[in-house]
Order: C-alpha cells, then structure tokens, then sequence
C-alpha cells in the first residue's frame, strides 16, 4: 500500500501550481532590466540554464554561454550568481575553468566572492546511518543514480522512470521509523533528493542579497524546479522579478520555453542596441 508520505510527495511533484495570469512572452529585454548596474543576476543551473540530460554528469555548457556569463559578470559589477541544488564543487567542476559566486545545495553553501572555494556552510553532513538506509534505494532498479553531496543525497531516476513510486514509498517508509530526524524531502524533475531541515534555496538568496555586490540592487531570478518556488515566493519582497523555465508557475513574471530561450535572454541583455 502507498504510504501516506508518498502519496503526498508525488502529489507536490506532479501538481505544481500554474498561473493562468503569466505572460504567455518574456518582454523586451532592456524594458525589463534597463540597468544592469542596478540588478542582480540569479540563475538557477539544470533545467534553466543548461539542458537537462539523462544523468547529472552529462550536462554541459553550450558555445557562447560562458562568454554571455562573463560580461554580465562585468555589466552588473560582480551581481551574478548560480542558485543551484548542486554543489559548489560539481557547479566548479561544470563550468571549469570559469568561477562564480554561488548558493550551493539548496542554500546549504554560499561563495560571495569567485576567489574563495566557500563563505559559509549552512548544514551538518547527513547521518551515516541515514546515509546508508537512503543508499540502499538505488538498489531498487537499474537505472537509479545516487549522488551524495554530503549534507544531502539524490536519487536520480531519468533512467528509470517506472521507479518513481517504489522510490518514494521507500523515503517516507525510512522517515516514519525516523520522525524526529531533521530532514525534508524535495521531489525535483526525475530526482528525489533528502537533504537536512532549515535551509532552502530562499533562505540562501535572503543571506546573499544582503551581501556586496548583490546589497540594494534588484533581483532578478530564473528558475524551472518546485526547489525554485521558494526563491519565486520571496521576489515581490525584495522588489525583484521571477521567472519560470518549461512551465507558467505561480506568483512569476512571465516564462521561458526552454533553457535555450533563457540563454538568447542573456545574451540580448547586453546588445547595446
């Protein structure tokens, strides 16, 4: 019998909120952002920026992007940064050799300057115990990738589709024998991901927008997952402006098709004319 938890994650998953409201096309872009010497770049990674793939390892970053990356980087004086549930570490290894300033893991890390590995570390590693017992789900099917990031661990199943029910019946049935754990569970696009209580993409952005180079300038924030709903939320408190990636979301600006489309943004961001 399905769980009572898992009914209830795959219900988050697959009935993520749309709003009738969005425009249906992102306006022009210089009457969007006018001054990118008054704006902070936020971008979420997989899915947003770049295409999402079979396995996380694949993906990579198309001809152009870094160039389009780096003077935006120079226009806004330092004020961009990838919103990532990956790590530091793996955000490194993808656009290597570029560095940017960051909120890593869900909020879990932050780099505030690209010359530093990390400014802060939000989260203890996850227990070993716990570690192992989610572990063991990937044994369920050929096909589920398991990625432990240390303060959380992924269950990738891209590449087996028919495994998401098994996969998230055997998370909360792992919950129900730890209650008091301080865990949450984040259903994504074909990932389950358990990772620690407290911090969240939001809470990451709040820390960070409080920062230089990102301090009294306005947001603005592109991101595809239900991970990103909680940065969505907190855009209109700060003034800033939300989009989504693949799908009209609640409480954003507008959206973009595909990641393609936010990659042409960019670029048309910094043509003079």
């Amino acid at each position: 019998m399905k769980s009572e938890l898992a009914e209830m994650a795959l219900d988050q998953k697959h009935t993520m909120p749309v709003d009738d409201d969005v425009p249906e096309t992102v306006p022009v872009p210089h009457a969007l952002v006018p001054h990118l010497d008054e704006t902070a770049i936020l971008l979420d990674i997989d899915g947003t920026l770049l295409d999402l793939m079979p396995t996380p390892r694949e993906v990579w970053v198309p001809p152009g992007l870094s160039e389009t990356l780096k003077q935006l980087v120079e226009r806004t004086s330092g004020a961009l940064a990838l919103v990532s549930g990956r790590s530091l570490n793996d955000i490194d290894l993808i656009f290597a050799p570029d560095v940017y300033r960051a909120v890593a893991g869900h909020g879990a890390e932050m780099r505030l300057s690209a010359d530093n590995e990390a400014d802060d570390v939000h989260a203890p590693p996850l227990d070993k115990e716990l570690k192992r017992r989610l572990a063991a789900i990937a044994k369920l099917s050929p096909g589920i990738l398991l990625e432990d990031k240390g303060y959380s661990l992924a269950l990738h199943y891209r590449l087996a589709p028919h495994a998401e029910k098994a996969i998230f019946e055997a998370v909360s049935l792992i919950r129900a024998d730890l209650p008091n754990a301080p865990i949450e569970v984040l259903p994504g696009k074909f990932v389950c991901e358990i990772k620690h209580s407290g911090f969240t993409k939001a809470t990451g952005v709040r820390e960070l927008m409080q920062h230089e180079p990102f301090r009294g300038r306005r947001p603005l924030f592109i991101g595809d997952d239900v991970t990103d709903e909680t940065v969505f939320a907190i855009m209109p408190d700060m003034n800033g402006l939300a989009f989504s990636v693949g799908r009209r979301a609640m409480g954003v600006n507008g959206h973009f098709d595909a990641p393609s489309d936010v990659r042409a943004f960019l670029a048309r961001l910094l043509d003079p004319r």
